[in-house]
Formats: structure tokens, sequence, C-alpha cells
């Protein structure tokens, strides 16, 4: 039976859409002539019906509309049948052409009979499978777990969201309402289903037992963002959110792509703006060269650097499986072949040296460091001999190779710090400002916060342990951070780039500071978990070099706005390349010894404002 759970074999569709033909001319005909055929009209039928039907079948074997699951019919599947049948009608109205004008002066079927055709045809065919469908859903299916459903976006993605939920075989969505804020779309209908503003959501919520909340669309608005999910986890409700148009297989929006939306859409920033032609401009023609190709900061600019299509990119970094796999992405998912994956460690001065000279790069992002706090802070030496003589060697061999710009990736740690890896960082930030001096190259540092996602970042710990059903490890209750998604950050960073003359410190407004708690609680709610119920929350103090509050710039700096509000300036006084030079090599010099405290004494004399925080560096700075 075509009901049955068994998919309808195709020669059965095949046939009923054949029959449809035929009963669609037949109706022509009889429409045409008001029930009554001309006898001289009728008499043509025997040659007209199979001509009409030969057509049929081989534009139908050709644009396969006998293929579709019935069950699933949609929005695909009638343009299917309407281009289908159209480009049959017009082969009838070539014919008539040919007749007419080089045959036998007439018509082979009147034009208003094909015009009748075509619409019975393309309604017949589609109400149909619609037909089926809803029979299918109502009565095979009649157990689903109904659900009422609101969907946030009033257009063409609200609609498609609408039709995805309603071919899920397992549940029942009903689609009670679409919520949009955009003015025009108000005490209007799309397919049936009603549209509220906005400011009806509260009302909708209340008077109605609501399941999902469904985020068709991005919303623009954070601040608008971050209340509907407000509201939907007070009352229980959960979020989800279709994905990007660019991510639906075969340009169509599947059931199970629709997930959970992620606390890491709530930390974002609004929409970042870049000027995309001054990018396009400087990466235009260039030989790109990355440090920490294979990390979560290094492995994103590139994939952002790809977008402007440069010459070249050489992918640099030691890490062999994620190196691969980043080239893998880049070749199979962008399809960018113009690209050298070098393995290789960047205190490596040959190695870094035959880099240079093999591939001459014109840019280089500079992102490849140490960045874990605790584990830096019980390993001085090998901050220093990364982050420091590793940022010295690049930056040497981009002045001797006569690079363009020289982009250097930074932290907030490196401001007032706490820890070795910040220390270690700012006196990497330093040496880079200094290096500013030889001309040939623009060096250019770029500082921010935390990026989501990162390797060692909280969110994917936390998500972790919530999998594993806790605890929650928080350090301290009062702990905050700067949070930023690493596509954000490093957008950010290519347009300061473009920005910089050389010697600038860029800092990116991270917003507003989170509380880790807070974080931690929210992501117990995203989860469908209950506090202190299903998993609990444990402090365990902050680990070494760690202090409670994360800031962007020094005591002794301010700042100085640019073009674009999310880029700052900041304004400090730069240091004599001879002098941090000679610094370095003397504490390089104490690195062979691997005296850890005498390494950290020399790093404070460096840097004056390093003070130690929940370390056994802070008997130095009481010496002091």
């Amino acid at each position: 039976m075509i009901f049955e759970k068994k998919y309808t074999p195709r020669w059965i569709i095949f046939l009923i859409d054949v029959s449809i033909s035929s009963l669609s001319i037949t109706i022509a005909y009889l429409l045409r002539f008001n029930f009554t055929i001309p006898e001289a009209d009728f008499a043509k039928l025997s040659f007209i019906i199979p001509f009409a039907l030969s057509v049929r079948v081989i534009s139908f074997f050709c644009g396969r509309t006998y293929s579709g699951i019935i069950r699933f019919t949609g929005l695909k599947d009638a343009q299917r049948i309407f281009f289908v049948i159209l480009y049959g009608s017009i082969f009838f109205l070539l014919s008539n052409f040919i007749s007419y004008y080089f045959i036998t002066k007439a018509f082979v079927i009147p034009i208003s009979i094909i015009i009748i055709d075509f619409i019975t045809t393309v309604f017949l065919m589609t109400v149909l499978r619609l037909i089926i469908k809803t029979i299918y859903s109502a009565i095979i299916n009649p157990k689903r777990i109904n659900k009422n459903v609101i969907i946030w976006g009033a257009d063409e993605f609200g609609m498609i969201t609408k039709q995805t939920l309603e071919r899920d075989t397992g549940t029942k969505y009903n689609v009670i309402a679409f919520v949009d804020n955009t003015k025009r779309n108000a005490k209007k209908k799309l397919e049936g289903v009603s549209i509220y503003p906005y400011s009806k959501l509260n009302y909708l919520l209340e008077n109605n037992l609501v399941s999902n909340f469904i985020l068709a669309k991005s919303i623009p608005d954070k601040k608008i963002k971050n209340n509907i999910i407000d509201i939907c986890l007070k009352k229980d409700i959960k979020i989800l959110a279709v994905p990007e148009i660019s991510n639906w297989i075969n340009g169509e929006l599947s059931f199970k792509q629709i997930k959970k939306i992620k606390v890491e859409d709530l930390l974002g920033r609004d929409t970042i703006k870049l000027d995309k032609a001054k990018i396009k401009e400087q990466t235009d023609n260039e030989i790109i060269l990355v440090t920490g190709a294979a990390g979560s900061i290094g492995s994103e600019i590139v994939r952002q650097l790809i977008k402007y299509n440069p010459k070249r990119i050489i992918l640099f970094d030691q890490a062999e499986s994620p190196l691969y796999d980043i080239e893998l992405e880049i070749r199979e998912k962008y399809e960018f072949t113009k690209v050298d994956i070098v393995i290789g460690d960047i205190t490596n001065v040959e190695r870094v040296n035959n880099i240079f000279t093999t591939f001459n790069p014109t840019i280089v992002y500079h992102a490849a460091a140490y960045k874990h706090v605790p584990m830096m802070e019980n390993n001085p030496t090998e901050a220093i001999h990364t982050n420091i003589l590793g940022t010295k060697i690049i930056a040497d061999f981009s002045v001797k190779n006569n690079v363009k710009t020289f982009v250097m990736i930074s932290t907030d740690k490196a401001v007032n710090p706490t820890n070795v890896m910040g220390a270690s960082k700012r006196i990497a930030e330093i040496y880079v400002q200094s290096s500013n001096k030889f001309h040939k190259t623009s060096f250019i540092t770029t500082r921010f916060g935390n990026v989501l996602g990162s390797n060692g970042s909280v969110i994917p710990r936390f998500r972790r342990q919530i999998e594993m059903g806790g605890p929650i490890t928080v350090t301290h209750p009062e702990v905050t951070r700067y949070f930023m998604t690493i596509p954000e950050a490093c957008q950010l960073v290519l347009e300061a780039s473009t920005m910089g003359k050389g010697g600038e410190i860029f800092i990116f407004d991270m917003g507003k500071s989170v509380k880790i708690l807070d974080l931690a609680k929210r992501m117990v709610q995203f989860s469908g978990l209950t506090l202190d119920k299903d998993i609990k929350i444990i402090f365990t103090g902050l680990r070494p070099g760690e202090k409670l509050y994360e800031e962007l710039l020094n005591t002794k700096e301010n700042t100085i706005p640019t073009y674009n509000s999310q880029i700052m300036i900041a304004k400090n006084h730069g240091c004599d390349h001879d002098e941090i030079s000679l610094k370095i090599n003397d504490l390089l010099g104490y690195v062979e010894t691997q005296n850890n405290m005498e390494v950290v004494k020399l790093m404070k004399k460096i840097v004056p404002e390093f003070i130690s925080r929940n370390s056994v560096y802070e008997e130095l700075d009481e010496k002091n």
C-alpha cells in the first residue's frame, strides 16, 4: 500500500503521474469546449493524447519526478514538478510553431489547451503528493509525541524550518507562532501560522505550553538574544538553532541539523564589520607565513585568510597530527590548494632560516606560543625558550628577509602579568615593538582575552565534566574572564593588521567580563540538568599564576580609538631595540642554568609590573 512505512515503488509513482497527465489533457479539452468537444477536435484526440503522454513520459524520466519520497514532499519537489511540466508544455508550443509554419499550417494542440493542461497537471501532481503526505502523517503515525514550537524568524528560513519539523516522523511538532522583531510582519501569517512581534513573547509563553523555541535565523541584537534565552531557560523551554545555510546538506535543511544552542552563542560580540576590501588589498598576491598554524588561533587565521585568496599560505607548526588535520580541511572542505605544510620548531634557527629562504613570505602571522598558565608557571625556562626566543627568531628573520608586515598574537595576560606565561608574552611584545625601528617591516601586536573553544578553554572542560556527570570544577567563586569566539578574534586580527603602521599594540573590545561561576551554572541549564541535584559545582582554588580579574591595559597605558569601534590602540612607551636585545640575551643565558628562581627574578627586572600571584615566585616580590 502507498501509506505503508515501506517506501512506495517508483514505478507506481511514475504510473500515477502518467495517469494524471492523461486526465489533465482530457480535462483541458473538456474545459476549453465547455464539455462539448467538436467532432473534428474529438477525432484528433486519438493522436494528441498519445503524443502528449509521450512528451510527459520522456520529461518525467529526464526530470525524475517519480524519485522523491512522497511522505517527505516539500518545496523542492513542487519546484521540480513545475519546471518538468513547464518544459513539456514549451515543447508543445514549439511543435505548434513547426507545424503551423512548416507543415500543415495548423496547430497540433490549441494554445489555450496547452495552458489549461499545464495548470491542471502541476496542480494535480502537487496536490496528490501533499494529500498522501498529510494522510501518512495523520493516520500511519498517530502515536507521535506532540510538541508546541515557536520559531524565531518570519521569513523563508522560518518557513523552511517549519516544513523540516513537519517531516520528522518521531515527533509531531505544532508550530503555534512565528516571532520576529520586524514591524512589517506584525499581524500577518506565514503558512497559516500567526506572526507576533518580539514584545509578545512573554504573552505567548505564559498562555501556551511550549516545548521548544527554535532560532531559524541569527539574532543580530545580542541583548534581545540573551533576553530570549533567559526567558526560555526560566520556563524550561529547550532552545534550538538552525545552522548557517552553508552547512545545509545539498542546500536542504535536515531535522537532525537543528541542534541545541550552545553557551558560546551567548558570549560572542555583535556582528563584526570588517573592511574586507582593505584586507583583500593587503593579502592579494602575498605569500603568508602562519606560525602555530595547527593551534586554535593559527588554524582559524588560515581559514579567514583563505577567503581572500592570497598567493600562498605556509602553515608552520611542530604538532604533526593537528597540522595534518588542518591540511585535510583546507584541501577538502575549502578546496584551497595554494598551501604548504611545514613541520618544525620556531626556536630552530636553521629550520626557520630554511622557511624564509625557500618561500620568501611577505606577511607573517605569529601565533605560535605556550599559553597554559599553570604549566608555564612550573616550567618558566620553556616559556622563555618558546615565547621569547621563538618570537625573537621569527621577528629577526622577518627583518632580514624584508617581510612587509609582522603580526604578533599576544594576550591580556601580558598586562600587569601575575604569571610567567603573561610576563614572557609581555617581553615578546616589547621586543616586537622595538623591532619596528628597522622600518623594513611593520611590526604589529594584537592583544585579546580568552577565546571560546580554544585548546585549554574552560567551556570544553565544563562540557566534558557535565557529560561525565560532574562535578564541575571552578577555581574561585569570584573569578572573571573576558571571552571572544575564535572567528571573531581572528577577524579582528586581520582587520588590525591593515590598520597598523608599525609599533602599535592593538586591543580588542572584549565586551564585559564574564563570571566563570555564572558560566558554569548556565551550561548546566543548557544541558537540561538541575544544579545541586543532577550535578554539583566545587571550588578548587586559584591555580599557580592565576588572578581573579583579567586586564587589557597596563596602568601606564591609555588607548586611542580607530575607525573600527571594536579595535583600540594602546599608547605606551616603547623600548630601545639594543637595550631589550641585551636583556633578552642575558635572560636566555640564565635559561641554560635551568634555575627557575633566577630566571623569573630576571624576568621581573625586565617587566617591573610582573607581580606573582598564588605562586612560589611571590617571595621574589617580597624581597624587592
